[in-house]
């Protein structure tokens, strides 16, 4: 059995790298969290999930640790994937910077908060501009002490969303001006955060772009923490959405129907908007345009999944359990 401490100290990082189309390669990365040079494994490590997007050619694996083996999980699998992943031929129509694209460290236990998480944020951009020369950093959420700037802002300070963004106009937090091989990686804490990606049956961006707008956080009506890009996926839209959880009790008007997941993290109440009610929003919304959904995709899972995940994979010493979670997910 998994230790009453261990998952009151559980954290995850959602790692995302710029490769998905070389699944072998993505899943040596994953190897890479799990077990040392000497092939022995990391103690309290698991890796739940490897989520892979052929068209995006990007993979999100996700990594749970305790606070203490976390940053040389998450340290020894961005090595892995800065040897295996060249930036300067990465293609792909999802938004990207790095070899090693994003690093988010979120906290899962009761024990642990974002504070903490944001120490080993730090502690993992530091490691990785030492180990991997040529690595740059920049640094969101509450890792980017004291303007906690989120990762939508920072992204934008970086020229993340722009279609050839220019190197040479970076300014990382750490290490040298960007280079084409590694590319730029944004690291950082906050509260979980959820990818839920909604696909919309058209091949028109506009309509997607329209509906993405209606829906996003900074949108009068928009849903809390909600960040989201409107994207051509696989012959048709994909309205992909990153949920952060937000401090405090859900609005009461959005929750009518739908309840919303909430938990603590330092005594405090977190909540985060259902995927069923981003799912139907934009259904809603593409019907206003005659366009139809096609179905709607959870990258990774809810925070309490997470943990609830990662404690069972512990408890029964399953490190990859990626390949089991199909017949044991809850």
């Amino acid at each position: 059995m998994v230790s009453i401490s261990l998952g009151r100290r559980l954290v995850a990082c959602l790692l995302n790298v710029s490769e998905a189309r070389r699944k072998d390669l993505v899943e040596m990365v994953a190897m890479a969290a799990l077990y040392n040079s000497a092939g022995f494994q990391r103690e309290e490590t698991t890796v739940l999930n490897i989520f892979n997007d052929h068209d995006y050619n990007r993979s999100v694996i996700t990594i749970v640790a305790g606070i203490e083996s976390i940053r040389e999980a998450v340290l020894s699998a961005c090595e892995k994937a800065c040897q295996l992943f060249d930036m300067s031929t990465h293609s792909g129509v999802h938004p990207c910077l790095g070899a090693v694209d994003l690093i988010p460290i979120y906290p899962l236990g009761e024990d642990v908060g974002v504070r903490h998480c944001a120490k080993e944020a730090r502690a993992v951009a530091q490691g990785l501009t030492e180990r991997v020369q040529g690595t740059s950093v920049f640094l969101f959420g509450w890792a980017d002490s004291p303007l906690q700037r989120g990762l939508a802002q920072r992204r934008k300070e970086m020229g993340w969303f722009k279609k050839t963004p220019d190197l040479s106009d970076i300014r990382p937090d750490m290490g040298p001006l960007p280079q084409k091989t590694f590319g730029l990686t944004g690291v950082g804490a906050s509260p979980y955060v959820m990818n839920c990606n909604v696909t919309i049956d058209t091949q028109d961006v506009k309509i997607g772009q329209s509906i993405a707008s209606a829906i996003r956080e900074s949108t009068a009506g928009g849903l809390p923490g909600v960040q989201v890009l409107a994207l051509p996926h696989e012959g048709a839209v994909e309205i992909a959405c990153n949920v952060e959880s937000v401090q405090g009790s859900p609005p009461c008007q959005l929750t009518a129907t739908t309840p919303w997941p909430s938990f603590t993290i330092g005594g405090q109440p977190y909540c985060h908007v259902p995927a069923s009610l981003i799912t139907a929003g934009v259904a809603e919304l593409a019907g206003r345009h005659g366009v139809g959904t096609k179905g709607t995709a959870l990258v990774g899972f809810t925070p309490q999944e997470c943990r609830g995940l990662a404690e069972l994979a512990l408890s029964q010493g399953i490190a990859e359990f990626w390949k089991e979670q199909r017949k044991m997910r809850m």
